[in-house]
């Protein structure tokens, strides 16, 4: 699977927003201990189209992605805290370890 650049990213934006479509960009700005993706990671969602990059899957993910349409619905910016830190033994196959700080804004078309 090919890897998405910041550059996929930025081009996915002018695209979608060309199209009058309003996006979500989701940015990784804090963590703590262990996490799937650094910070300055980001993610794309286009509701009802696609998704571009990833900030590490899973149910933290999936809690980004609904903040995404929360945020495109009213143009104000979230912080979203997504704790990865849950009990080793649970079946959650989203156990890092850690927490993550993630900036979610919608792009319009400028």
């Amino acid at each position: 699977m090919k890897e998405t650049t910041i550059q996929n990213i930025h081009q996915a934006i002018l695209e979608k927003t060309n199209q009058g479509r309003t996006v979500a960009v989701a940015t990784i700005v804090a963590t703590k201990g262990s996490v799937p993706r650094k910070i300055g990671a980001k993610m794309l969602v286009d509701p009802g189209y696609d998704i571009v990059g990833t900030i590490g899957g899973g149910c933290g993910e999936g809690e980004v992605i609904a903040a995404a349409h929360e945020v495109i619905a009213s143009g104000t910016p979230q912080v979203v805290h997504v704790d990865l830190t849950e009990d080793i033994l649970s079946l959650s196959p989203a156990v890092c370890g850690g927490t993550m700080e993630v900036f979610v804004e919608a792009v319009f078309r400028s």
